[in-house]
């Protein structure tokens, strides 16, 4: 072809794509990856059947893995529930604004943007589903970045809510609707939705015998069974929607646990020991199943052993988003790990500095992970466990590797004298607890028209 005719038809191929209407026009853009992130309250690193659990079929979630990458050193750097959601939802250690220790109802930072607020302006559609815990009273999710927020429907018992007609609906029956009914109407623009569930949070008793039937548990692990087996229903509703819409190739889906298992309700950590109860010094508290899928963006059926944490989900959506991270956030993007371009640890250590003296003396957690080593202080002074040779913590290897001991304490010093103290302003009697969320049925989309009545006071501990 001749310069002058390749012009001409250059130009003629331009204008015919300048006079098409604009949702054609649209089509021909690269669409942004959606981003989801499952978390799943009390989730034990030993109750899911990809990391060795052989007594609860849970193959939606398991299904991740063989889409994507299971990390096996994953870390919830501020238990419990309310500061391990603000660390999420903030990409930093809560310790940095005054939330030591639970501190429900202390305010997250105005001036540095939620993951949600992040991602809204990244021009994603945001959504939120479950239990919230983060903030005062005046930062619930419609305030801090959520577009749709799905009320708390009206409860008879804490998961058996009740519809407009009188008939009962178990909550998470619920949840996975509603997860169902978000990807369906956004389908066709890219969304960021996070699904934080009551469940497996106890009482598990109310959970429906259609769902405790299928597991091999027994005794009061047999209730909690049934919870999880009903949140992995509710993910395969999920995944059926992103399948029927041709998206789960352009979906990342990040899934964790918001801290280790509850002991009470024969929640497992195994192959560590620990839990929420009296098992919260040790490192089934902390350390949570993590599964990371994107079909078209990571291998699949892979595992990374790097130590990594839940603050590095904010930088990891920030990456599939595009835009630069804030500057306060002190999340990892995971990406280059799980993809193998980049190797070892996702962070050298992480740090546990939970001291509020307002909080129950058990989670008052001091520790740190650095390699395979974990120390931890205890009344009687300092312990150093290898979690590698030793992961259910029965020998204290404090003095016989007293080097490793003494450069870790130099380090965790150091650290935390970089704290503010502790806030206590969450304390005070007009605080009602934690941010205020949408009461009734379907969807709230703006914080002004919502009616708040019926907001209980949050501030009871879990």
């Amino acid at each position: 072809m001749k310069r002058r005719d390749f012009l001409k038809a250059m130009s003629a191929a331009i204008a015919t794509i300048g006079s098409l209407p604009e949702p054609a026009m649209n089509r021909t853009r690269v669409r942004k990856p959606n981003v989801i992130i499952l978390f799943i309250d009390d989730l034990g690193y030993g109750d899911l059947g990809s990391f060795g659990c052989r007594d609860i079929p849970t193959p939606h979630m398991d299904s991740l893995v063989a889409k994507g990458v299971k990390c096996t050193n994953s870390y919830i750097t501020n238990p419990p529930c309310s500061p391990s959601r603000c660390c999420i939802m903030t990409g930093m250690y809560t310790q940095r604004f005054g939330k030591s220790g639970m501190a429900r109802g202390l305010s997250i930072p105005s001036d540095h943007p939620t993951m949600a607020e992040f991602m809204r302006d990244a021009s994603y559609v945001t959504g939120m589903i479950g239990k919230w815990d983060i903030g005062s009273r005046e930062q619930g999710p419609l305030d801090r970045g959520f577009m749709e927020v799905a009320r708390s429907a009206p409860s008879k018992k804490p998961f058996i809510c009740l519809r407009p007609d009188g008939s009962e609906v178990f909550r998470t029956d619920l949840d996975g609707d509603y997860m169902a009914e978000f990807v369906d109407r956004n389908k066709d623009k890219p969304f960021f939705l996070y699904f934080s569930p009551n469940a497996i949070h106890s009482p598990s008793r109310d959970t429906p015998a259609r769902y405790q039937n299928r597991s091999r548990a027994t005794g009061k692990r047999k209730a909690l069974a049934g919870a999880l087996i009903a949140v992995d229903d509710a993910v395969g509703k999920l995944l059926a929607m992103l399948k029927k819409h041709n998206l789960e190739k352009d979906t990342v889906i990040l899934l964790t646990g918001d801290n280790g298992p509850n002991l009470g309700e024969q929640g497992s950590a195994e192959p560590y020991r620990g839990g929420k109860g009296k098992g919260t010094q040790l490192e089934g508290w902390v350390h949570t199943p993590t599964i990371v899928s994107w079909p078209s963006g990571i291998p699949s059926g892979k595992t990374y052993e790097g130590l990594m944490c839940t603050m590095d989900f904010y930088a990891t959506a920030a990456a599939v988003a595009g835009k630069d991270l804030p500057k306060r956030c002190e999340g990892k993007n995971l990406l280059p790990y799980l993809r193998g371009e980049m190797t070892g640890d996702v962070h050298e250590e992480l740090f546990w500095h939970n001291v509020d003296p307002q909080d129950a003396p058990r989670r008052n957690l001091r520790a740190m992970r650095w390699k395979q080593w974990r120390l931890i202080k205890y009344p009687d002074g300092w312990r150093l466990f290898d979690l590698k040779a030793d992961p259910k913590e029965t020998r204290d290897l404090a003095n016989a590797r007293a080097d490793v001991t003494a450069s870790m304490r130099k380090r965790y010093d150091a650290w935390t004298a970089e704290l503010p103290p502790p806030d206590t302003s969450w304390n005070a009697p007009n605080n009602s607890g934690g941010g205020r969320m949408p009461q009734g049925w379907g969807w709230a989309t703006d914080a002004k028209t919502e009616n708040w009545k019926g907001q209980k006071n949050n501030r009871k501990r879990k």
